[in-house]
Formats: C-alpha cells, structure tokens, sequence
C-alpha cells in the first residue's frame, strides 16, 4: 500500500485529493496546523465522508522540525504540498506571513524530504497568479511570470526553489500550475463560492444584494476534482516536470455570476452590486491557460464544464443554507 502526505488536507484540495488517492488504495495521512478552531477544521473530510480514512498529524510549514518528525513517522511515497496562505486579497494585509508559509513553507518541505525521504516524490502546488500582468494571451509553462500580488511572489519563490531542488539535489519534485478550481467545497471569502452562497442567501430571502469589486475580470475556471487528479498523474510520471493545469477557455466574473443567478431564475441586474472597497490593490485582469502538456503527457484534461460547476456549487450552498433552517420566517 502507497503511503501520501498530504500538507493542507483539510482544504479544497486536499479534502479531494484524500478522496482521490482512497480510491487509488492509498494509506493518506495529513499535516494539520494547531488551532483553536480544531473541531471544525476536518469540515470538508466530513463533508466528503472520508474524516475516519485520514490520519492527521500535528505541524506547520514554518516549523521544519515539524514535518521531519511527521516524514520519518509516515516514511511517505508521495508528499502533494497544498498548504498555504492561500487568498490574495490576505495577502496584501498580511504580506509577511504569506511569504514565511506560502514561500519559505515550500522549502521546509522539500529541505525537510531532501534530509530524511529523498527518494519521496513531491507535488508542489504553484498558481496562475504567478503570471500576474500576462506577458503571453495564452499562459504555457514557458510564459514569463509578472506576479501582482504578496501571495503571486511567495507562489513564485515556492516554484523557483522546486525547480532548484530538482535539478540540485535529484528530487523527483514536480510543480503544477493551476489555473482557478473551484468546488463546493471553496472557501467562503473565494469569489466563486461567495457568488454562489450569496445568490443561495437571495433565492431564500436572506439578503437582497450580492457586492462585489472588478466583475471584468477573466479567469480560466475549472473543478478542483478534475485537478487533483492531474497531480497524481504527475507524481506517475518517470520524469519530473512542471504543468499548467486549465480548461483553455475564460469567461468574467460578470459571466461566472450570470450562470448563478440564472440556475435560480433571479435577475442579476436587480441584486448584483458593485463595491470600489472590493477591488484590488493590483489588478490580475485576464487568466487563460494553454494545458497542452498536461494532455499530452499525462493523458489530463477537465471534464467538468464551468455551467456545471457553478450550478453543483449553488445547489450545495441552498442544501447547507437549509440544513442550517436559514430560510425567512
């Protein structure tokens, strides 16, 4: 039975990625940070019904004694680092952080597999974001990168040092840089999940209006399910190497919310709001990536349309609005 580590398992990601690598007979253990919010950290473990498969282990990516005590306890196969300060508005109030966990966490990682596992191979989790102000209309791994954002530079660092350890000390470390994924699993504060819960919240009488900032914005937005997967493959591969992971087709976040509004008959025109507070320090205006690679040598592409995507998140966020007993007296 392979053995995975998995940093940041209670988010997005990881909660999918456990699910994935279960099914692909898996032993997965994840690394948890302290925190007094400790009951309802395993939400989404729950929410996929996989808490009792996973096996937490207490740590921090700032802490590299930490996870050299969890390495040589788990002695994993595979180690996928998806922890990480990891919402870009945070990261321009909290600039220093972003970069300690969100960069300087990467190299604790590979550092701490390079002293204790090395024959481990490593997923790196890189974003689009490091593209920033587009150099090329089509992203590919061979487009420069013009991070605009403390959490774009930290992602950038964390990919430079996997590539550095790779071609350094011979580690089988591979980065995938994905373009946005979404679930109904997605953080609340992410646009998309705050788009779908916020039209949940009007269809129920809730609220009356959904503010947001720059609605032109265009990002290449896929289902985190799908991406997972796409980190498997490459941590399959002989070889070790770096992967755009996208759908190939961008749309506004004007259209993202036309989508949700549209799947419970509201009129977005009446609710939608637009707020100046909202906008970004440093605009990242258009994302659209060229995965290209990913299907040629890894056999990945998305399967899951950004129609259906939305629709399963909004029907997810009425489900738990519900359960709640949130409705209007």
């Amino acid at each position: 039975m392979k053995k995975a580590l998995i940093t940041g398992v209670t988010g997005q990601d990881g909660a999918y990625l456990a699910q994935f690598l279960l099914s692909k007979g898996y032993a997965v253990h994840g690394m948890v940070r302290r925190s007094s919010t400790a009951d309802v950290n395993d939400v989404r473990l729950r929410w996929l019904g996989i808490d009792k498969q996973v096996r937490l282990h207490d740590g921090n990516l700032s802490d590299l004694s930490s996870i050299i005590r969890i390495l040589r306890e788990v002695e994993p196969d595979e180690v996928y680092n998806l922890a990480a300060q990891s919402f870009v508005k945070s990261s321009w109030q909290q600039p220093l952080l972003t970069g300690n966990i969100t960069g300087l966490g990467v190299v604790n990682v590979l550092e701490a597999i390079r002293l204790t596992c090395p024959a481990a191979r490593f997923y790196q989790a890189s974003s689009s974001e490091m593209y920033g102000l587009i150099q090329e209309p089509v992203q590919t791994e061979t487009t420069p990168f013009y991070p605009r954002s403390p959490y774009a530079v930290a992602k950038l660092f964390g990919h430079w040092m996997t590539v550095n350890y790779r071609e350094s000390f011979g580690l089988h470390a591979s980065s995938g840089i994905l373009f946005n994924h979404e679930s109904p699993l997605r953080g609340i504060e992410f646009v998309t999940r705050k788009v779908t819960d916020g039209v949940a919240r009007i269809k129920l009488g809730l609220s009356s209006e959904l503010r947001l900032g720059n609605i032109d914005a265009k990002r290449d937005w896929g289902h985190a399910r799908d991406y997972v997967r796409a980190m498997w493959l490459m941590l399959q591969q002989d070889t070790p190497d770096d992967y755009v992971v996208a759908t190939g087709r961008t749309v506004t976040v004007r259209d993202m919310c036309q989508i949700a509004f549209s799947h419970l008959d509201l009129d977005i025109d009446r609710h939608l709001m637009i707020d100046p507070d909202l906008f970004r320090p440093a605009e990242v205006e258009i994302l659209l990536g060229d995965a290209s690679k990913a299907k040629a040598k890894l056999g990945w592409e998305a399967t899951t349309p950004l129609e259906a995507m939305i629709q399963e998140m909004v029907e997810a966020d009425l489900a738990r609005l519900r359960a709640q007993g949130a409705t209007r007296q």
